[in-house]
């Protein structure tokens, strides 16, 4: 019988982050060039269409980053990394069979270098991307600058969710690593602006970091991959919490396997959706899943994914079953190093079926 990997799961590496031993890749060369796949099973959460969707945005950015040229004198020791990437998700992943990651050498230019990656299954993508990288200083000695500036004290606020045992922030992130084993860790902020009746000025602000210490390995490329991973974190999702509407759990819960309802991030939804039946208001979400995901990498030198960074969402707009969110991410020191955009399908329970309608 097919397994959720093509190749028997190795045991953890100890040198490396819990999120770095969830994101490896092997590489498939007997089967052909620039072809890669996931090394450990995918979490598929409770409720959800597919796996997690952060996954795969990470690993198609890790397999594409093993495509870029090293420094060489060849290539006048030139340093290229990500500055964009723009993905769509197709169909939903399957947890239980391997993803082949497929990448595509588009163009490698003497300032830029473009990467496609497609995720497939059955032959069939599940998701696909384009990948910009940008060669290091290739701009001059002089240039153009602006930047948000990170809310004022979010930091303070940060030091008092730490200094808090628990709080229901904690609760709906506790299988993301707050209390257990999961690749990251998150400190939910209350909603901005949450009494307000424009919804486009609500912000909803987490903290986030990766589980334990990221090695150095391989430089910035996997601090960039677990920045890619926890973006996806309760993005789509703002759309929801701003609206203040409640998210449904799976009908099929009772149906899921161990392996699914005993993942240390499964207890998330548990705790969420029991803490959401306490106060639900009368509307609810039928079906919530990305469309789309785009990222930019500012300052892909200073991220570092294993130290607090600052996520701040809001969304400018929601209609025709489908809602839009801005995502900011700054580091510890007020810098932004990050700007996510992604659309999502957010369709209210209606009395019918909205997954048949996919």
């Amino acid at each position: 019988m097919p397994g959720p990997t093509l190749i028997r799961a190795p045991p953890p590496d100890p040198a490396k982050s819990v999120i770095e031993n969830v994101l490896e890749l092997t590489p498939l060369s007997s089967i052909g060039p620039d072809i890669f796949t996931n090394t450990r099973e995918l979490w598929h959460p409770p409720g959800a269409r597919g796996v997690y969707g952060g996954a795969v945005i990470a690993q198609c950015l890790s397999a594409a980053q093993q495509t870029i040229p090293p420094p060489s004198p060849a290539n006048g020791n030139a340093v290229f990394l990500i500055h964009s990437m723009h993905c769509y998700f197709v169909l939903a992943g399957d947890s239980t069979i391997p993803i082949l990651y497929h990448v595509e050498r588009v163009r490698d230019g003497k300032s830029f270098i473009t990467r496609t990656v497609q995720a497939r299954q059955k032959g069939r993508a599940i998701f696909t991307t384009t990948l910009s990288f940008v060669r290091e200083g290739s701009a001059g000695p002089s240039t153009i600058n602006h930047a948000w500036d990170m809310p004022g004290g979010a930091v303070a606020k940060l030091d008092d969710a730490l200094g808090e045992k628990s709080s229901d922030g904690d609760a709906d992130a506790e299988g993301l690593g707050v209390q257990g084993s999961g690749p990251f860790i998150t400190k939910r902020l209350a909603i901005e602006n949450s009494t307000s009746t424009d919804i486009h000025s609500k912000k909803t602000r987490q903290w986030i970091k990766a589980r334990g210490h990221i090695s150095s390995s391989d430089g910035p490329q996997s601090h960039l991959s677990a920045l890619a991973y926890m973006s996806d974190s309760y993005f789509i999702g703002t759309v929801a919490r701003v609206h203040n509407l409640w998210r449904f759990s799976s009908p099929d819960k009772e149906k899921e396997p161990a392996r699914v309802k005993d993942h240390p991030m499964a207890k998330m939804e548990d705790e969420k959706n029991e803490n959401a039946d306490k106060q639900r208001p009368q509307a609810s979400i039928g079906i919530m899943v990305s469309l789309d995901h785009t990222i930019y990498f500012h300052r892909p030198r200073e991220i570092k994914a294993d130290q607090w960074l600052l996520s701040e969402n809001e969304s400018p707009w929601s209609g025709d079953g489908r809602g839009l969110v801005f995502q900011r991410i700054w580091n510890k020191e007020g810098k932004l190093v990050a700007s996510c955009v992604q659309e999502g399908l957010v369709r209210l329970a209606q009395g019918g079926s909205a997954k048949s309608m996919l």
